[in-house]
């Protein structure tokens, strides 16, 4: 959390509706006089007051154009026009007004950017992307996600993981072949990665590795990248392609790219359904 934009307004009960139900936003905090709403990692608070505050431009991300396009279906009463391009800045947008006047603006960005998600929108949002994209991911980018899984946890703090990223046509297409239709997704992204571990630098090399596997994806995500979890690649033929030594441990081998489209969210189970006490 850095910090939290507050408004005055003079009919709360108005907009906490407009806040909670046109826009989805969650109560994060109530303080009777102030309600603060959250939208990912942004919080917005408005307090109960003689006049209201107006001024300046309230922004909401969203990760996919469609996702505007949600939005602007539920808000077109309000909106000033449908959603547009913005070349100068890369990014599609519309914008509309809260009852009070307040202005909108729901975009989504056209090229990469640095992370904005919040932890628990992380969590909850990542997904297993088996369509991607043909642009290529930046180095910065790569770079950039390689720097977050150094902080990946290992046993005793060995850090006796180590990612191959692999972006030969040739190799892909061999990887891909591994294991029929479960590898398959790695011949529609434009790179994949493997993610291996030392067991000389470590006594538990599968966890050290599937950790630094999770780390990797979530960071990617982050990134609004996609990967998938392709199981059963540790094996020989898989490590004699990509010379990795027969006595280390490959966690995954997964593809990474920019998703053609976010898979919704499957349903799950209620957490008292896996929650099991102790008695």
């Amino acid at each position: 959390m850095s910090g939290i934009n507050f408004f005055t307004t003079r009919d709360l009960e108005k907009i906490e509706d407009f806040y909670l139900n046109e826009l989805e936003m969650e109560l994060w905090l109530d303080q009777g006089e102030c309600s603060i709403f959250k939208h990912g990692n942004m919080l917005l608070g408005f307090c109960q007051g003689e006049n209201e505050h107006t001024q300046g431009v309230i922004t909401f991300f969203y990760r996919r154009k469609e996702h505007v396009d949600e939005m602007y279906e539920k808000l077109s009463d309000v909106a000033e026009e449908e959603p547009v391009e913005n070349e100068n800045f890369q990014i599609y947008q519309f914008f509309a007004e809260d009852p009070e006047g307040r202005t909108l603006e729901f975009q989504t960005f056209l090229h990469p950017v640095d992370p904005y998600l919040g932890g628990e929108e992380l969590l909850q949002g990542r997904r297993s992307v088996r369509d991607y994209r043909e642009k290529k991911v930046p180095e910065e980018t790569l770079l950039n996600i390689f720097e977050t899984c150094r902080y990946a946890p290992t046993s005793r703090n060995s850090q006796s993981y180590y990612f191959v990223p692999i972006e030969d046509e040739d190799m892909i297409e061999f990887l891909s072949k591994r294991r029929g239709g479960n590898s398959a997704p790695i011949r529609k992204a434009p790179m994949a990665v493997a993610i291996c571990c030392d067991p000389e630098e470590t006594g538990r090399p599968k966890q050290d590795g599937d950790i630094a596997a999770y780390h990797f994806m979530l960071t990617a995500w982050a990134h609004g990248l996609g990967t998938c979890w392709i199981a059963a690649m540790d094996r020989d033929d898989v490590k004699e392609e990509l010379n990795i030594s027969e006595d280390h441990y490959v966690a995954t081998v997964t593809p990474l790219g920019y998703p053609v489209k976010v898979p919704e969210t499957p349903s799950r189970k209620e957490a008292e359904e896996f929650v099991k006490r102790i008695d």
